[in-house]
């Protein structure tokens, strides 16, 4: 029976602030350039005040992803906490507008935490810092896990960055058991070196138990498996799940599956903003999967649309992905 979804994604639900800002400022901010730290609400305001103008848009790295399925036309939505404020508007109305299904309940206004905010800074070399401060997202509960959503998903996407929170590890179980037990699929991005270092026991446990896709870079896959050597590291995640899917900047991504192995080039592209590329590499490879393409097809997929998100400041694809594959021999 076909489901009503082809993705359904778990995440941090933030607002990306995004600005061009020089290494100079990273350095006074003491901002560690190419990577996510967290920060408190506090900071979050004082750096807000301290960069240059500004563009505010709704992100986290699953929702970047599902706003990628929902642009290429897939079934798809998101479960992620927002607060009933400006930025839980700003953050609800725009991935509603791309597509996807969000109905996750926000808290009231006027609480402990605000909306999640990532500020995104983009120095001259299109490399991003981000800063986040994960707000209500962190307490993201399982009583916002919808099961009948779950179980009404092809496959769950769930975000490593959302090992951060609390309650994060039951309210995963609480998806994957329902989406399991209705014959769904788990897919997971490993997110960031720093989250990995955090919960590796966990990520590992989760890896070998409930994982049948690993979205990960070169950076990520040797974290998880404590290895420089990338072909092993390779070795060890396909020897856990059933699809591996490992991004890998300007040389691309490799796919391996079944015993199987393919190389995906990547798409040359003057860089602007890397944020978002694989994530718009997750949304494409898996909205390739579930609509029959094969997993070669679904990674070359991946990586234009990859390309076409760091041609331009955000992390939301702004021109038709389905011509960026015809333009590139790949029929949609």
């Amino acid at each position: 029976m076909k489901k009503k979804y082809q993705v359904v994604g778990i995440g941090n639900a933030l607002v990306d602030v995004l600005t061009h800002m020089d290494d100079d400022f990273l350095h006074e901010e003491g901002i560690g350039k190419g990577v996510m730290q967290l920060i408190d609400r506090e900071r979050a305001r004082d750096l807000y005040a301290k960069i240059g103008p500004a563009i505010e848009m709704s992100g986290g790295s699953a929702a970047n992803t599902i706003a990628g399925v929902a642009k290429l036309g897939g079934t798809c939505a998101y479960v992620g906490k927002v607060c009933d404020d400006q930025l839980g508007e700003i953050f609800a109305h725009d991935l509603r507008a791309q597509g996807a299904v969000y109905e996750t309940a926000p808290a009231p206004d006027g609480g402990e935490h605000e909306t999640g905010r990532c500020v995104v800074i983009v120095t001259p070399d299109g490399e991003r810092s981000m800063n986040t401060y994960l707000g209500v997202t962190e307490h993201l509960s399982p009583a916002d896990i919808d099961e009948e959503m779950m179980r009404d998903a092809e496959w769950i996407y769930l975000e490593g960055y959302r090992f951060d929170g609390p309650d994060s590890h039951e309210a995963f179980a609480r998806a994957i058991r329902a989406a399991k037990g209705a014959g769904g699929k788990v897919a997971i991005t490993l997110s960031d070196p720093f989250c990995i270092d955090r919960h590796r026991e966990a990520f590992a446990r989760m890896i070998r138990e409930d994982v049948d896709l690993l979205f990960c870079n070169r950076a990520e896959m040797i974290s998880m498996y404590q290895t420089v050597d990338l072909e092993a590291a390779l070795a060890r995640a396909a020897a856990e799940v059933e699809i591996v899917a490992c991004t890998d900047s300007e040389n691309g991504a490799h796919i391996l599956a079944h015993g199987q192995r393919w190389h995906v080039p990547a798409v040359p592209t003057d860089i602007v903003d890397a944020t978002g590329a694989g994530d718009l590499f997750a949304g494409a490879f898996l909205w390739g999967i579930t609509n029959g393409h094969d997993l070669e097809t679904s990674g070359r997929m991946g990586c234009i649309a990859a390309s076409e998100v760091i041609s331009h400041l955000g992390a939301r694809p702004e021109a038709d992905l389905k011509e960026r594959f015809a333009s590139h021999g790949l029929s949609a």
